[in-house]
């Protein structure tokens, strides 16, 4: 990383689940699978989250950690008229409080916690299926285009816990941005 910009973030919610909950059409209903708004997760490098439907599946090693914007799902939430949602149900495995997203999409970034740190790369947007209409709120689909979030390859193993934490990236982001789309643009190949 060349130029270091650290940004005091929270990480409110760490979803793990074994099984995918939304396979199939949202008109016969989310499958019942274990889910876990986990105190910790282990990430592990190239494999994702320990216990989560991702890890270990190589056709989603660039996806296998997914971030989002709790600031993200409120103001969507609040566009909609909508009552508050519960983050968990996006399923994004690590929702973060203060941090702008969209700028870090091709970029390698850092979650620092006392005790460690886990580096990821943001590979695409982790672009919302129809499920949102069903699951949030009837029109959560479009407006979650631009601030579903971010998929994650992970670059190194580590733990991460909810709670405060340090975004370390080599771009400037704008917290007051948290909650706001960002410009649709596709993550740069790897050289």
């Amino acid at each position: 990383m060349s130029a270091v910009h650290r940004y005091d973030v929270e990480i409110v919610h760490l979803l793990v689940s074994p099984r995918h909950a939304y396979a199939g059409r949202p008109r016969d209903g989310a499958a019942d699978v274990p889910t876990t708004d986990a105190a910790s997760v282990e990430v592990v490098a190239g494999k994702g989250i320990v216990g989560d439907r991702f890890f270990g599946h190589a056709a989603h090693a660039d996806a296998a950690v997914t971030l989002l914007s709790a600031e993200a799902l409120e103001a969507i939430a609040a566009e909609l008229g909508a009552p508050p949602f519960d983050p968990l149900r996006a399923r994004r495995n690590v929702v973060l409080r203060g941090a702008e997203l969209p700028p870090l999409l091709g970029e390698e970034l850092v979650l620092e916690q006392p005790g460690g740190a886990v580096r990821l790369r943001a590979a695409r947007p982790a672009a919302p299926c129809a499920w949102m209409d069903r699951v949030l709120a009837p029109g959560a689909h479009a407006a979650m285009r631009g601030r579903g979030g971010l998929r994650c390859r992970p670059l190194t193993t580590g733990t991460l816990r909810r709670g405060p934490a340090t975004l370390v990236s080599p771009v400037p982001l704008d917290v007051a941005r948290a909650g706001a789309p960002g410009p649709a643009r596709r993550a740069p190949r790897p050289a």
